[in-house]
């Protein structure tokens, strides 16, 4: 969930910190489906035509099912394969999820209409299922990829459906390309002025860096993190504040 407030950090442990996951036979999972889907109906700029996605559903069907059949193995699979997984997962199932709800202005539009953080929001609805085990997106994105595997650049790389958040990519991510991936994510997710806007003396940063500023300053602080991508570098007097997260959805505009 893209959503992540310190008042709910012990539910977050507790509750998506026992995950079960069942490994696979070992079989690599080819994400080229995935991979055509994207480059046709997600923009440069991250935005998505559900309507387009929609009307081959079927195929994002079959990429889910390919999914559900073939989970990682830690024995087989690369770290890097095993991390490109959980990321497609997330991404994927993100849109099945809008297109379940489809026409809507907003991810958090799912739901009940007071929505408690890891008890009832959009990302705590448990309608994944790979190796027969059931999963919602808080579990892939805080049970797995956060918890298992220390690479802060995931949050650059999974997309909540929304304005605020990194822009999804417009290509499937594998094992091979990851690295190279992550880092243009973090790039264009730090210097797009529509998520942080960094200016000689003022900066105002996305609140991911608020809500997970824990994964980013283990080495160093938040800005230092920043700093080895943002074009404008925060400096000791740099007057820091966290904009407001838009959560409309990242629809292709009319």
């Amino acid at each position: 969930m893209r959503f992540l407030n310190y008042t709910f950090l012990l539910v977050t442990i507790i509750g998506c910190s026992n995950v079960t996951v069942k490994e696979g036979d070992g079989s690599k999972v080819s994400h080229e489906t995935w991979d055509v889907l994207l480059k046709k109906y997600v923009t440069t700029d991250g935005f998505v035509d559900y309507k387009g996605i929609q009307k081959e559903k079927d195929e994002l069907d079959s990429y889910l099912r390919t999914l559900e059949a073939n989970p990682p193995n830690r024995e087989v699979w690369s770290e890097q394969e095993q991390i490109a997984y959980w990321i497609n997962a997330y991404n994927a199932y993100t849109i099945d999820l809008i297109l379940q709800y489809y026409p809507l202005n907003s991810i958090k539009d799912i739901g009940s209409t007071i929505q408690v953080p890891f008890v009832n929001t959009p990302w705590d609805i448990k309608f994944i299922e790979i190796a027969g085990e059931k999963y919602d997106l808080n579990n892939i994105e805080h049970g797995i990829l956060r918890k298992d595997f220390d690479e802060p650049r995931i949050h650059f790389a999974v997309n909540c459906a929304s304005f605020s958040c990194p822009a999804l990519r417009a290509e499937a991510y594998t094992g091979e390309k990851l690295e190279i991936q992550l880092e243009e994510q973090a790039r264009l997710f730090i210097n797009d002025d529509r998520k942080n806007k960094i200016a000689d003396g003022k900066a105002q940063l996305s609140k991911l860096f608020s809500w997970y500023s824990g994964d980013f300053n283990d080495d160093m602080s938040v800005e230092g993190y920043i700093n080895q991508y943002a074009d404008m570098k925060i400096t000791s007097s740099t007057d820091v504040d966290y904009l407001d997260y838009d959560w409309s959805l990242n629809d292709l505009p009319e």
